[in-house]
């Protein structure tokens, strides 16, 4: 049993095996959280499964965790399917819809040819089964990268997700929420990776709407970034690092795939994030982003990155996912001050914290 959150350490589901719930997410339905996300206990390194379906917990207390099993498994059957486990299956983000009384998953599946598109599924209960109505959705015409889902009080959902290797767009959901209208807004454009924003997280408090986001180095971590709005659609005010204290700049070796708060607590917001690489820690951050950079942009007159780094990368395909460890952080949050007039959210390092010791 478990009594705090020690991020970066190994968690354990309650049957003592590692939790696999990867690029995850956590919804709260009727007094229990669930916490679920891509399952890689198959990603180990030695073979070429992207993934082996999404898998989900439940917990009172966020610290001991149930296994539900795979509320959406793996398509064993059809080599070609967007389940199958070779498939590139990425953040799954579900929300409900209270009009349809239905559950609407949204998958990220990239493609060989390098297009990023959806797939998206409605159940009647959270654990599913979920059914595909939509598959090889490319919302607006766009190739879709990592995202998120947010449902407003008012019932209006939002789809948040990078224009792939572009801008982040913000775009209005149908009143079934499987897909766009057409309504949209463009924020943070940039060059290409590894300065395109990625893992969008979407938060509200007091009103005000904030993004938390990443560079794009692949599974190399890399400084978070928080801007804050408004409204749903901005425009957004970029307000900087919520990691100054790392000096590692890589948002402590992790990064963020989305942000809940903890019910009955008046401003306890938690970061959820993966530990993509624990065992590969000692990488610099600048090196990383070198790397990108002079991959993306051969036109610039750039210094070659490490070699060593430049082998490792190209392994890619042979990280051992299986392992990757989780960084469970609270927000810390500074009221506007002359220095940051929009104030700022902060995710300090703490080796364990507890729940209680929030209001």
């Amino acid at each position: 049993m478990y009594d705090s959150i020690r991020p970066g350490q190994p968690w354990l589901d309650t049957n003592g095996k590692r939790i696999q719930a990867h690029g995850g997410s956590v919804i709260y339905i009727d007094g229990t959280y669930y916490f679920y996300g891509e399952n890689k206990e198959k990603t180990d390194g030695t073979n070429t499964l992207w993934h082996w379906g999404v898998r989900a917990y439940k917990s009172k207390d966020l610290y001991n965790w149930e296994d539900c099993g795979l509320i959406i498994p793996p398509d064993l059957e059809n080599p070609d399917s967007t389940l199958s486990p070779s498939s590139k299956v990425d953040r799954p983000h579900i929300i409900y819809n209270a009009r349809t009384k239905k559950y609407v998953a949204w998958l990220k599946i990239m493609h060989p040819n390098g297009i990023q598109d959806e797939t998206v599924m409605t159940a009647d209960d959270f654990l599913g089964p979920y059914t595909i109505v939509r598959e090889g959705l490319q919302p607006l015409g766009m190739s879709a990268g990592d995202f998120d889902l947010v449902v407003a009080p008012d019932g209006k959902a939002y789809y948040m997700f990078e224009r792939v290797h572009s801008e982040t767009i913000i775009a209005d959901l149908t009143d079934d929420y499987t897909d766009v209208t057409g309504y949209y807004s463009t924020h943070f454009p940039k060059s290409g990776p590894p300065f395109v924003r990625e893992a969008t997280a979407h938060f509200v408090r007091d009103h005000k709407h904030y993004l938390l986001t990443s560079g794009t180095t692949g599974y190399f971590p890399n400084p978070s970034e928080v801007a804050v709005a408004d409204t749903w659609h901005g425009p957004y005010t970029v307000l900087g690092d919520p990691c100054p204290g790392d000096e590692s700049r890589t948002s402590w070796h992790s990064q963020v795939s989305s942000v809940f708060k903890v019910q009955g607590k008046k401003d306890l917001y938690i970061a959820v994030a993966d530990r993509w690489l624990p065992d590969d820690m000692h990488w610099p951050y600048e090196q990383i982003h070198l790397a990108f950079e002079k991959g993306f942009h051969p036109e610039r007159d750039l210094p070659d990155a490490d070699p060593a780094l430049l082998k490792r990368m190209a392994e890619r395909p042979k990280f051992n996912l299986s392992v990757s460890e989780y960084v469970w952080l609270p927000l810390r949050f500074e009221e506007p001050t002359p220095e940051h007039p929009n104030g700022m959210v902060y995710m300090d390092w703490h080796d364990e914290w507890r729940i209680e010791d929030y209001e």
